[in-house]
């Protein structure tokens, strides 16, 4: 998979490279997707700018879950990915990203937050 670090290119418009004055740095460095799996709860700590910290969760068991109605969160564990609107092979392979409806314990629920870099998978129910 292509890590795309983003920098300006090194090439002109018309094909030719510009005088490049300095090196990269670690603030344009890329880095892969997370990529957030079902089974034993895994989280990464990544350190980022400023000396923050971004937690991936790397493999994920359970999930917060809000009821709409009583508005009460409840920790259910993750069956499966029923779909995936940001890709279709992410149901086979049981890939967690923000916008995919899980099967839990509680029922369907639809993640609202973004595993690879909140640290966490929250969902809402929706039937």
């Amino acid at each position: 998979m292509v890590v795309v670090q983003r920098a300006r290119t090194s090439r002109k418009p018309t094909g030719g490279l510009y005088n490049i004055a300095r090196g990269k740095r670690k603030y344009e460095m890329g880095r892969l997707p997370a990529l957030t799996k079902i089974g034993k709860q895994n989280v990464k700590v990544v350190k980022t700018k400023g000396d923050s910290r971004k937690m991936k969760v790397l493999v994920a068991q359970v999930a917060n879950v809000l009821d709409p109605k009583t508005k009460k969160f409840v920790k259910a564990a993750i069956k499966t990915v029923d779909e995936c609107p940001a890709n279709r092979h992410f149901v086979r392979r049981n890939i967690l990203v923000k916008g995919a409806v899980i099967m839990t314990e509680a029922g369907k629920a639809k993640v609202t937050s973004r595993p690879g870099q909140d640290g966490t998978v929250n969902a809402v129910l929706i039937s």
